[in-house]
């Protein structure tokens, strides 16, 4: 039954059948169009009132709930509906894999439409909280009010905020108190740093004035302990800078890399940033297997070490290396996975745009010992050409972890000329992976697929495929 109320209509008692794309909710109206609902989980009964209204589908939320799911659980998290990023918190681990399983699987059938082998178990991630080796906060002094605060009509003493951006919001920062998802300290810098900022005077970012000292603060841990602090300033006030870092570097000795960057231009990207160096060495090590990875401020990383490591492993299975095989790891990134499977391969050539990311893995492979791995900078569509092949050699095993896009058109089809016996898809969109098996599924038959989940209470999920020639 609906209900209009100021233009917008009320939903009343509304089962949530599923969960949809973006960690939202699916529910069908009367009328028979979807509707996405966050916060809620599949198996609630709902008030809704629908907040946008598209042709095919309607954007609500919950007004009142009536029963709740099963598969409900409690968020660990104070910030939690206020805050974007863990929207399945409030859904059990087990259902939110059986969700992202789900995904996985129609993305493949629906957009790739090609046979599929039975799937094997998704990987759950042991630690379900404190996973995340990278945190990003922004600073403003302009903070988000809850719906909860504007209620009760209390007045803000300050207005600082060192926290979250709110989803779709560029300018609106949520003031967080604790994460559940980085280890300690990281939880204790921002709330001291926040700390002494406001007992010091010192002035937040506007974003929509571009005005203050401090931007930004980027965490960044290792499984070996080893931290990285980076702050970003605006205003370019030395005084005021070392104030600042020397506070961090007094109250938090274990930090191993301390780093700054003034940065004025409009957005607050780093790749384009002279970053400096304050204290420490300008990385930290990761290690995996023996093998130690140097993670700078402007490397790619995988953001979950230990699911990384589980990640990985199923790469290097599925890759069935015997010790003879020439191996491409295309958008090799820092080179990780090219020397993780490096003692399984005669030679690996990895290949990535990012001119200090290859930087990264030559020092990493030199650090390592290892001297099977030759890498090369240059666009994937462009380097990946018969020239390149020609001159290093005709490879046995390819394997491809590209960005959320999906790999290039022409890269898929010099992959299907080059022909090799076996190819590895890692892969953080199943539904571009699933395009790009449709592309290969008349040389290639998918033998092998097991999702991976890497971020726990959230909607996303790697995937791991094996390709063998048909």
């Amino acid at each position: 039954m609906g209900k209009r109320r100021s233009e917008k209509i009320v939903f009343e008692n509304v089962k949530v059948l599923d969960a949809g794309a973006k960690g939202v909710s699916v529910a069908k109206a009367p009328d028979g169009k979807v509707i996405f609902i966050p916060n809620v989980v599949p198996g609630d009964v709902v008030d809704v009132q629908t907040m946008k209204k598209r042709k095919a589908y309607y954007e609500g939320r919950a007004l009142k709930f009536h029963e709740l799911s099963d598969y409900r659980t409690e968020p660990v998290c104070s910030h939690f509906g206020s805050c974007g990023g863990c929207k399945w918190q409030n859904m059990s681990y087990s259902r939110q894999l059986f969700y992202k399983n789900q995904e996985v699987y129609n993305n493949l059938k629906r957009i790739g439409k090609i046979e599929l082998p039975e799937f094997e178990p998704i990987l759950g991630s042991d630690k379900q909280f404190f996973y995340r080796n990278k945190m990003e906060f922004s600073f403003s002094n302009s903070r988000w009010m809850t719906e909860a605060e504007i209620q009760s009509g209390e007045q803000l003493d300050n207005a600082n905020a060192l926290g979250f951006h709110i989803p779709r919001m560029w300018d609106k920062i949520l003031d967080i108190n604790h994460c559940s998802l980085q280890e300690d300290p990281s939880n204790a810098i921002r709330n001291e740093l926040r700390n002494f900022a406001n007992a010091n005077g010192l002035s937040f970012f506007n974003p929509r004035e571009h005005s203050g000292l401090l931007r930004t603060l980027m965490i960044r841990t290792a499984s070996t302990g080893e931290i990285m602090v980076l702050i970003q300033f605006f205003d370019d006030d030395r005084e005021k800078r070392e104030m600042v870092l020397n506070f961090l570097a007094n109250r938090f000795p274990e930090i191993t890399s301390l780093q700054y960057v003034v940065n004025q231009k409009a957005n607050d990207t780093l790749y384009d940033q002279k970053i400096i160096l304050y204290k420490g060495r300008d990385y930290i090590l990761e290690e995996m297997e023996g093998l130690h990875f140097s993670i700078n401020a402007k490397s790619f990383y995988q953001t979950n070490s230990a699911q990384a490591y589980e990640l990985y492993k199923i790469t290097r299975e599925f890759a069935g290396l015997t010790g003879n095989e020439l191996v491409y790891d295309l958008y090799t990134g820092t080179g990780t996975i090219a020397q993780f499977v490096s003692k399984n391969a005669k030679k690996v050539i990895g290949v990535e745009a990012v001119p200090e990311a290859i930087a990264d893995a030559k020092e990493n492979a030199k650090r390592n010992n290892i001297t099977n791995c030759d890498f090369f900078t240059g666009d994937m569509k462009d380097v990946f050409n018969e020239e390149f092949i020609t001159r290093h050699g005709s490879p046995d095993v390819i394997i491809t972890d590209p960005p959320r896009d999906g790999m290039h058109k022409d890269v898929v089809e010099q992959i299907l000329r080059i022909n090799p016996e076996r190819v590895v898809y890692v892969s953080c969109n199943s539904a571009t992976q699933a395009r790009d098996l449709a592309l290969m599924d008349e040389k290639y038959k998918v033998t092998r697929v097991r999702p991976v989940d890497m971020f726990p209470q959230t909607h996303h999920v790697e995937n791991v495929v094996l390709l063998e020639k048909r």
